[in-house]
């Protein structure tokens, strides 16, 4: 697959870019030994993925298996910020027409100049926009938006790939100038308290079903770690003192291994440490903290005399950036942060002994950024700018401030559990997680009774484990059971079994059959239910069951398959209706509606509209929108009690019975995003024809 490339040339290279702009803002960046890897393949050892390769093809040569794979592929990025603002690939998205349509079907529709520009395209939106400020050959490129030959084609993946051997030497750089901390993971990125002990999990999920096998691999886990650090220090020149244990994934019991290795601290969630207090130092049922001079400081975990120094992140800051500023005027956004880092400060002030608040903010590197409309570049130049220019803001990387205010509080048994709701359930429990870790139990079974034969070569033995390694990672779980889900399910699969039969290829014995069997089962999930029936609604904003008995339903959560959102939104429930006449809206809220300054009913079709309801600390009223110029408001409903609810006429909306109905809700504070429903994407309706529940009882 192609997501370490296409990541590498928008978001590793552009990262440590932004931080070349401003030397005196320091932080910390954590490199996985796996991501490296596959970075060096690409650029040290000529490697390649089917992407990439489909994409090296003269456009004239595409055979039709190859332009299904194009029409299939080559359109995963977001549209809205990756699509949609060219106005070449967004006339290639709409003709490839619904992406439900079988690629087949669409293939007539498309020239060899139409595939060429896609095969060009779909590479280019994934190139950072500081490359285009960097290369005036490139922005002359892009600009050009289309009609590429193919010598131009080749030209720009060659280019793909000189930034991507720049990845490395910068880090490199920023490291050695002593701006950027570079820290580690285990080595494919396992969830190393569950290859300890997979019990470990039942410590916040009491009672969770578990594999059949519940064996220790903990010289597995060792080994991860110890070839994390010697890979670290071949790149980099030194060893790590800090590491990011995969998914902040942590427990006593791996404590002392670590602290092994060399590793002097780590990182994992605020939740983590407020389990591993009884609850001391955690939030209150608003949200906010009890002690926050605890939180903002470090504390030492210790197994005997073997100890580290941990940190804990902010995830409500943390989610900020990664699921809520990207609805915000960039600029507004930042400043909202910077002013919340100040408000830390100010809380935190002579109740810390003297020392500063330190504040993680920690989050996935790449992973956010493309929900910007430009990539997060607006954000981010103005939040480093001013962070390293404010009086009370300091960034620091970890390893100084835990030099000079090394950690002076302890943590007597340390809470098991990841960055993740504070628990493992998104690796265990579900019963393809569980079948995937048995799979690997039978396999590492093999394997090490296969260490006994005399007719393998030691080479053969160290590329057997190093499949099995792999199949340890935490990715190939986050994609089994009911958690996150991608077009991509039946691939992650296949390619987590893939690694385990390869081990049985390495020594030359038969494949059992069930690593031939599919392990993902379930289908990709649906984000909300639809009506099941008319809803006949009073909207008077007070919680009536009956009203709504056969709306649909969304509950609030991360549609965003490769993250997850930690901390509690505004919105708590989404419902949804209608009668043949008109829409019904209900929003039952986490915290009160009235400390916030606007809810707005967004649509995505019919394009532009936006209902604008004000007042909520008093008389909710709602103002119909159309690309920002006022429309007729006449016969919208909004009222607001326990509940806030909105009924708006088709009419209104110009919309008749058969037409599709896009709308998500979001809500404001200072023309800052607080929260949205859905989270990604849109609810989806279609108006109701008159005979609308005859049919469905019909069905």
């Amino acid at each position: 697959m192609p997501w370490v490339r296409l990541h590498g040339t928008k978001d590793y290279y552009g990262m440590a870019m932004h931080l070349m702009e401003v030397p005196e803002f320091l932080c910390t960046i954590n490199l996985v030994p796996s991501l490296l890897v596959q970075i060096l393949r690409y650029t040290d050892h000529h490697g390649s993925d089917r992407h990439l390769d489909v994409s090296r093809m003269p456009a004239d040569g595409l055979n039709e298996a190859d332009g299904a794979y194009l029409l299939d592929n080559f359109f995963m990025a977001n549209v809205d910020n990756m699509i949609r603002p060219y106005p070449r690939y967004f006339e290639l998205y709409q003709k490839r027409g619904s992406l439900i349509e079988d690629a087949q079907s669409a293939l007539s529709r498309f020239t060899e100049q139409d595939f060429r520009d896609l095969q060009v395209w779909n590479n280019l939106t994934w190139f950072h926009p500081i490359a285009f400020e960097e290369n005036k050959e490139l922005r002359a490129f892009l600009n050009k938006g289309g009609q590429w030959s193919e010598d131009e084609k080749l030209w720009l993946l060659e280019q793909q790939l000189e930034l991507l051997r720049q990845i490395i030497p910068l880090h490199k750089k920023l490291s050695d100038r002593g701006q950027v901390e570079l820290t580690t993971t285990p080595f494919y990125h396992p969830i190393l308290p569950l290859l300890w002990d997979k019990k470990s999990a039942r410590q916040a999920m009491p009672g969770c079903d578990l594999p059949r096998h519940l064996d220790s691999y903990r010289e597995d886990a060792i080994v991860h770690l110890e070839r994390a650090v010697a890979f670290h220090e071949e790149l980099f020149g030194e060893k790590p003192q800090g590491m990011w244990p995969s998914e902040g994934s942590v427990s006593q019991d791996i404590i002392a291994a670590i602290a092994d290795v060399g590793i002097k601290w780590i990182a994992t969630d605020e939740e983590i440490l407020a389990h591993s207090t009884d609850g001391f130092v955690s939030r209150d049922p608003s949200g906010h903290l009890r002690h926050p001079e605890m939180l903002y400081r470090p504390w030492e975990a210790a197994d005997g005399e073997k100890a580290l120094q941990m940190i804990f992140r902010d995830h409500g800051l943390s989610d900020l950036i990664g699921f809520h500023y990207q609805r915000s005027e960039p600029v507004r956004a930042a400043d909202d942060l910077l002013g919340r880092l100040e408000g830390i400060g100010r809380a935190v002030e002579g109740r810390n002994s003297g020392r500063p608040a330190l504040v993680p903010v920690i989050l996935d590197g790449e992973n956010c950024w493309e929900y910007y409309p430009d990539g997060g570049v607006s954000f981010l130049r103005h939040f480093y700018e001013q962070a390293v220019s404010r009086e009370d803001i300091n960034p620091v990387r970890v390893r100084d401030h835990l030099e000079a205010y090394p950690a002076t509080d302890h943590i007597k048994q340390l809470f098991a559990g990841s960055w993740i709701s504070h628990n493992f359930a998104i690796w265990i429990g579900h019963h393809e997680d569980n079948a995937a870790w048995d799979c690997v139990h039978m396999t590492r079974e093999h394997l090490k009774a296969a260490e006994s034969r005399d007719d393998l070569a030691p080479k053969s033995l160290a590329s057997a484990w190093e499949e099995l390694y792999i199949a340890e990672g935490s990715d190939w779980y986050w994609w089994y059971g009911d958690d996150h889900s991608s077009d991509l399910d039946a691939l992650f699969d296949q390619l987590c079994r893939k690694h385990l039969q390869n081990v049985y290829t390495i020594l030359g014995d038969p494949v059992p059959s069930i690593l031939f069997q599919p392990i993902t089962q379930s289908e990709r999930k649906l984000i909300h239910t639809q009506p099941r029936g008319f809803s006949n609604v009073k909207v008077d904003g007070r919680q009536t069951y009956f009203e709504w008995i056969d709306a649909g339903h969304y509950v609030p959560g991360s549609e965003r398959g490769t993250m997850s959102l930690v901390s509690e939104g505004v919105i708590k429930d989404l419902f949804f209706g209608f009668n043949a006449t008109h829409v019904y809206i209900r929003v039952d809220a986490n915290a009160l509606l009235t400390s916030t300054d606007e809810v707005h009913v967004r649509f995505a079709s019919p394009e532009g509209i936006d209902i604008h309801i004000t007042g909520l600390g008093g008389t909710p009223q709602a103002q119909l929108l159309r690309k920002k110029r006022s429309l007729n408001s006449a016969g919208i409903e909004v009222a607001m009690d326990t509940i806030l609810e909105v009924g708006v006429p088709f009419s209104a909306l110009k919309l008749s019975p058969g037409d599709a109905m896009h709308f998500s809700i979001e809500i404001t504070r200072n023309k800052n995003s607080l929260d949205r429903a859905p989270s990604e994407g849109s609810i989806e309706l279609v108006v109701p024809a008159l005979d609308f529940e005859q049919r469905l009882w019909h069905v």
